[in-house]
């Protein structure tokens, strides 16, 4: 290491590693002091490579510093602050730790400026954020967390064999804009590793079936940083690649779709992601600097809302027990703090003007007509339409409005969550209308701040144009209610696949591999194995018997030969040569007789 620099997850992970030791009264101070730290420490960087350690020959660069990695590990490390302040009351260590790897993960990927690096804390992501899915401790959430593991595996490996041939053939692990225009093989793998962290169809199935059966805190964390880092990993290699277009419209679309049909509330949020980075890799694929800078504005309005949206349903989840719209109904009187926050994340995410995501998706849609893409651009703000219908106006109406009557013991437990959870999600909204009313504060921090200045959001002709859709959207869910009322009912997605795949498989394993494993078994038994000990028993009993016996029975002559000499020995040497040599010449002597005759 040339000199030494201060990697803002650096200090994440020294904190996980102590906080587990701390006493109970200095531990809550710490869960905010870490995460302070961060954000203090990313606030104080400069432009610049910094980190550079000599590995083997390899140049690893831990710290590469600009405004793209900058806007990004500025919102990752705000959104590591909430989501501590929002948990704060958890006393399981193992959340905390898990939480601050995966964070430290996120931030290491964002400021990775080569490969190896990336790829380091890519699978440190993956590994940590399980746990945040175990934790829950239901069966569910066991399956979920392995099927999770398998799949990031999977694209960590699709993402590892890109790497290398890419670096093989270019001859440097330097990780920027790769050549989209002439992509290869190797170009494919690293997009596909990347795409299936962003929950790209149909490589997302992990995600509504993961953050649904995560802990009601640890949702919050990884609703703001796997895929957020993807879209990251798309803006710095494949800006302008425009298979990513078409594929972002794909997931605007599926997710909303999905999104109408669920009846798990943290489900339908986890599916409107897909939506939402929809409009970010639809960005990153049209590749102008009003796109890319209409994905990183969309990505740090989504951490927000998204989180805000995470953490009102873990508080009805985490003082309910529930989480369901069949379940619940009518919590708008014993959880009024709550509703009023989700519905500021609400309308966020449905670009209501003067909310965060009204500054920031429009960016993507406009760049999209400007490219002269009208489909990217209708069908993006038919997405919005979507969003508008599930997540403004089902979610808030079905939870704290629905005629759904909740069983007694869930009512009874109905109530306003802990200080610290409201204080986060009081924090989160007062940052959601911040951004929607005052642009410079987002604006500034994008890659391309000439470009975004330019920009405009607040004109009559858009104003309108969104109050239009959202007021029709709004009169057809009043219309269709009956239709769009929560059945308690399954959606087969894409997870299917691997899931019939897999008891295929076990199937398979079992039965039929089981059966030809077995008659193999038994074949060596009966072929091998008992010929074997046979002749085993065989040769053990030649090797007691004659072996043993010739040598044995010699040595036990020889000793009673020698008992029976003892007998003769009277104690004195000089008695013992005569006698001995006197022997000795007697056999001498009778040999020579014997000879002669």
């Amino acid at each position: 290491m040339n000199s030494f620099w201060l990697h803002p997850a650096l200090i994440l992970i020294l904190g996980a590693l102590v906080l587990p030791f701390l006493p109970g009264r200095v531990k809550r101070p710490f869960l905010l002091l870490v995460p302070v730290l961060v954000f203090a420490r990313v606030l104080t960087l400069t432009h610049g490579s910094f980190g550079h350690v000599s590995f083997l020959g390899w140049d690893l660069v831990f710290g590469r510093v600009d405004r793209l990695s900058q806007v990004f590990g500025y919102i990752m490390s705000l959104m590591c602050i909430l989501g501590n302040l929002y948990g704060l009351h958890v006393k399981d260590d193992r959340q905390h730790v898990a939480a601050w790897f995966y964070v430290a993960g996120s931030i290491g990927a964002i400021y990775a400026g080569d490969y190896l690096t990336l790829f380091l804390f890519w699978e440190l992501m993956a590994f940590s954020s399980v746990f945040l899915i175990w934790a829950r401790g239901r069966e569910e959430s066991l399956g979920a967390g392995f099927r999770y593991l398998l799949v990031h595996v999977a694209g960590g490996l699709s993402l590892l064999a890109g790497m290398v041939w890419h670096c093989n053939t270019v001859g440097s692990w330097e990780f920027s804009l790769t050549d989209v225009q002439h992509a290869t093989p190797a170009t494919y793998l690293i997009m596909i590793g990347f795409i299936l962290n962003a929950a790209v169809p149909p490589l997302h199935a992990w995600l509504p079936d993961a953050y649904g059966e995560a802990t009601f805190n640890g949702s919050v964390f990884m609703c703001a940083f796997t895929t957020k880092t993807a879209v990251y990993a798309l803006c710095r290699g494949f800006a302008g690649m425009e298979i990513l277009v078409p594929l972002g419209v794909i997931m605007a679309l599926y997710g909303v779709v999905y999104a109408v049909l669920e009846n798990d509330c943290r489900r339908l949020l986890a599916y409107h992601i897909i939506s939402q980075v929809g409009y970010m890799v639809a960005g990153v694929g049209l590749g102008t600097q009003m796109a890319v800078n209409g994905a990183c504005a969309h990505a740090f309005a989504h951490i927000l809302y998204k989180g805000l949206l995470f953490m009102g349903c873990g508080a009805v989840l985490h003082m309910t027990g529930e989480s369901k719209f069949t379940e619940l109904g009518g919590l708008w009187r014993k959880m009024p703090w709550t509703f009023v926050f989700t519905l500021i994340g609400g309308l966020s995410i449905s670009a209501f003007p003067l909310f965060s995501g009204f500054v920031s998706k429009s960016m993507i849609v406009a760049a999209g007509f400007e490219e002269h893409k009208l489909w990217v651009g209708f069908l993006l703000m038919l997405a919005s339409v979507g969003t508008f219908l599930h997540t403004g106006l089902k979610v808030p109406y079905f939870i704290w409005f629905g005629k759904n009557q909740p069983k007694r013991e869930v009512w009874e437990r109905a109530a306003e969550p802990p200080w610290n959870m409201n204080a986060a999600m009081a924090l989160a909204s007062v940052l959601c209308i911040f951004i929607g009313c005052y642009t410079p504060y987002l604006y500034k921090m994008l890659p391309y701040p000439e470009v975004a200045a330019e920009y405009h959001p607040y004109t009559a002709y858009h104003v309108s144009e969104t109050l239009q859709i959202l007021l029709f959207t709004a009169v057809g869910f009043f219309l269709l209610l009956k239709k769009l009322v929560p059945e308690p009912v399954i959606s087969l997605d894409c997870d299917w696949f691997y899931r019939m795949g897999g008891r295929a498989f076990l199937t398979f394993a079992r039965k039929p591999v089981q059966a030809v494993d077995t008659f193999v078994g038994e074949l060596y038994r009966l072929g091998g194995l008992i010929p074997l000990m046979l002749t085993a028993r065989l040769a053990g009993l030649f090797d007691n018997y004659i072996i043993d016996g010739a040598v044995d029975g010699f040595a036990r002559s020889v000793r009673r030969l020698g008992q029976r000499l003892r007998g003769v020995q009277r104690g004195q040497v000089q008695e013992n040569l005569v006698f001995a040599f006197g022997v000795a010449a007697a056999l001498i002597v009778a040999f020579l007789i014997l000879a002669n005759w």
